[in-house]
């Protein structure tokens, strides 16, 4: 069992969504818990894994004991057993919460709903576990089909994002596919460590060259980097609450993910910074992203729309700290892979409880909040901490190594973006704190149940414990992962860090 684990994490979802409609045509309700058991069963394998890794080292897993290169090769090591982790528990804790927003927002829908949810998790892992870069397309393509599907269910909206997605998406899996056949092309294999090891004497060649641009291209568009984020605001803000909340946190982080393996694993730092300024780019395309995320979220009144510029900005920290190429931003941007993926869940987890109480996700809509929904409110507050950099919420430590990074590297724009947007973040947080705790109530029509005497005002209309209970332990793990960051570098990510830098 104990060596099965890293492929048992990817199996449970997936036979468990082969299984979903059967159980949804006997009967519907089935589905809930059928969905949450796959996750935590997968979620115990993951952990397997990771306690695995750090105790015995990198796992090989072969399919039908075909060898690699000639074999697909599953290699878990410290990155990918890390990110297998945040993975499973994410989307664990967003299972959890989805059983009553999804059937207010699409009633009628939750078999559908919760076969895609599964699927879209398996791709999730697929891409993290596997070490032959064209399987990693194979689960790309899961992921982005079952995303695609999971959006257009949404608003009104919802169909044209998705659609806008799947086009953007498309181009995107083109160009990385494009990369997969020009490496085979002039190495004749798939198998990433294989790869890392034909090419050093390959770099000089036009084809590897084109190769590693579409790699890039074709991933910055699956992570949404400015310019070519262009699909995911709208995607993510007309989706349901549900499929926000699992793919902002989740897409992105995979994608960085794969782009830190294939700079710094199936090529090498001397080929990045020396014979392509890619690292240089990088850094620069990050500023940009930073800037623009921030001044695009200053000017929105659209809850979740705010967030996904939000999302933006967040993702120019981790490509910086990539961009950076030395210890301490890499060490930032992997640990911002964990903190950004909790502060993303947190926020759309927010988001979804605001739309299931209130009807919807205008920022007038968050009027009286704090009075009506205090837990919700407090996880905000927790997570605004963060996002503004407030020790000893994880936003801080983050921050902290890539701004180490920064100025060892002597890279004083990425420095200052990162500077001023905890300070525009702090604007929003205070901007929405004021209308929550100020405003007056919402007049969104929906009953208040009143509490205590019949003297007091007061009035409490929460989300129900299956939205706040995940909630609240997102923003637990905010804090405790905060507090807890010098152990989780020094036990886990030091040793993900490439050693090649």
């Amino acid at each position: 069992m104990l060596d099965q684990a890293p492929i048992l994490t990817i199996i449970f979802p997936l036979i468990f969504a082969v299984i979903t409609p059967l159980l949804g045509w006997v009967k519907k309700e089935f589905c809930y818990p059928w969905v949450i058991a796959a996750l935590c069963l997968s979620s115990v394998c993951s952990i397997i894994t990771l306690e695995r890794v750090l105790c015995h080292g990198v796992i090989h897993y072969h399919f039908g004991n075909w060898s690699p290169p000639w074999g697909i090769e599953y290699v878990i090591d410290h990155l990918n057993s890390f990110v297998l982790v945040l993975v499973t528990s994410v989307s664990l804790l967003v299972a959890i919460s989805s059983k009553r927003s999804i059937e207010k927002e699409i009633p009628q829908k939750e078999v559908y709903f919760y076969t895609l949810f599964l699927l879209q998790v398996t791709g999730f892992l697929g891409i993290v576990a596997t070490g032959d870069i064209f399987n990693l397309y194979v689960f790309l393509e899961i992921a982005s089909l079952a995303g695609y599907a999971l959006i257009a269910v949404g608003e009104k909206h919802a169909s044209f994002a998705s659609f806008r997605y799947v086009v953007m998406g498309t181009i995107g899996a083109c160009f990385y596919l494009l990369g997969v056949g020009y490496l085979y092309m002039a190495t004749g294999s798939l198998n990433m460590a294989d790869l890392s090891k034909i090419l050093p004497e390959l770099y000089h060649s036009k084809v590897i060259l084109v190769a590693f641009i579409f790699f890039m291209v074709g991933l910055a568009i699956k992570m949404a980097i400015f310019p070519l984020h262009t699909w995911l605001p709208d995607a993510y803000t007309y989706a349901p609450s549900a499929t926000s909340a699992l793919v902002a946190p989740l897409m992105t982080k995979v994608s960085v993910y794969v782009m830190i393996r294939i700079i710094y694993t199936v090529f090498q730092p001397n080929f990045t910074m020396e014979m392509v300024p890619i690292n240089s780019i990088i850094s620069w395309v990050a500023v940009a992203a930073i800037l623009y995320g921030i001044i695009m979220a200053l000017g929105q009144k659209d809850l979740k729309r705010m967030f996904c510029y939000i999302l933006i900005a967040e993702m120019g920290y981790m490509l910086g700290g990539i961009g950076l190429a030395n210890k301490m931003g890499i060490t930032g941007a992997i640990l911002h892979i964990l903190n950004d993926a909790l502060m993303i869940t947190c926020l759309f987890l927010v988001a979804g409880a605001v739309v299931y109480k209130r009807g919807g996700h205008h920022i007038s809509q968050m009027k009286n909040n704090f009075k009506t929904m205090p837990f919700s409110m407090a996880a905000f507050a927790v997570v605004g901490l963060s996002l503004i950099g407030v020790p000893p919420t994880c936003g801080f430590f983050s921050k902290w190594y890539l701004i180490l990074g920064a100025i060892e590297a002597h890279h004083w724009a990425f420095l200052t973006a990162l500077i001023l947007s905890s300070a525009v973040n702090a604007i929003l947080f205070f901007k929405i704190v004021e209308i929550a705790y100020y405003g007056e109530e919402s007049s969104s029509g929906v009953p208040h149940v009143h509490v205590g005497t019949h003297h007091s005002h007061s009035t409490i209309d929460e989300a129900p414990a299956s939205i706040l209970i995940p909630l609240g332990i997102t923003a637990l793990a905010i804090l405790l992962v905060g507090i807890f960051s010098a152990k989780i570098v020094s036990g886990v990510i030091q040793y993900a860090v490439p050693p090649n830098l």
